[in-house]
């Protein structure tokens, strides 16, 4: 199982570069596990975190190809577009909840609390609350690339997409969170692009014979400085 330790910094100033004096340091998360119903196209998706008192700071870094992103709407099935996912699970004593954090490659976040992802073959998770607008105000993202990219790019194209995710947008569904120092959580990551001309479907800690990024026992540790 893979772990990752995510370094204290105080908040970035604002959207960086992948080699800039703030994120150059950050150690580096690979989601390198690709599911065997995947098409030929494995991109290298890789991530950096930090974090500061009140937020954690997630920068995505994706070298892809046959990118589409067509998501306007917040909550919006962003995982049909070239998508990358972090789902994470805050308390160690709250069984199988967590949160997943969706981003579309254009910005669009889809943002949910799940508290049991139990479900039939191709249906809805058994239980599941999507973020409102408020809850969803304070994650602010920014992307390389325009908010609606239709056609596909079939060439070769890195983006990137970085975002804050405040405590707060949490703490109203699972109670206070800070201080995070010295906290363990478990998670993982995943990039993935369902409709697009070459579909596949990579994780951080894989996801086994299942194709399916809701199974939370197959989070790793992630520990705060």
């Amino acid at each position: 199982m893979n772990e990752y330790t995510i370094c204290r910094k105080p908040a970035p100033a604002g959207p960086g570069e992948w080699t800039d004096a703030y994120w150059a340091d950050v150690p580096v998360v690979a989601i390198a596990n690709y599911h065997p119903d995947s098409s030929d196209h494995h991109p290298r998706a890789e991530v950096k975190l930090t974090h500061s008192s009140d937020a954690i700071h997630v920068f995505f870094r994706v070298e892809d190809q046959y990118v589409r992103s067509v998501a306007t709407k917040r909550n919006d099935p962003v995982c049909c577009d070239s998508c990358v996912e972090f789902f994470l699970a805050p308390r160690p004593d709250a069984g199988s909840t967590y949160f997943n954090f969706e981003f579309a490659a254009g910005g669009v976040l889809l943002a949910s609390y799940v508290e049991d992802p139990s479900r039939e073959p191709g249906g809805p998770l058994a239980k599941y609350t999507l973020f409102s607008e408020a809850q969803a105000s304070g994650i602010t993202a920014a992307t390389s690339l325009p908010g609606i990219t239709d056609p596909e790019i079939a060439e070769p194209t890195t983006w990137t997409l970085q975002y804050t995710l405040p405590l707060a947008a949490m703490e109203s569904f699972v109670g206070p969170l800070a201080p995070l120092d010295g906290r363990t959580m478990r998670a993982n990551f995943y990039k993935c692009g369902d409709d697009t001309s070459h579909p596949h479907w990579g994780a951080w800690n894989s996801i086994g014979d299942e194709l399916n990024f809701h199974q939370p026992a197959q989070f790793g540790p992630l520990r705060f400085e």
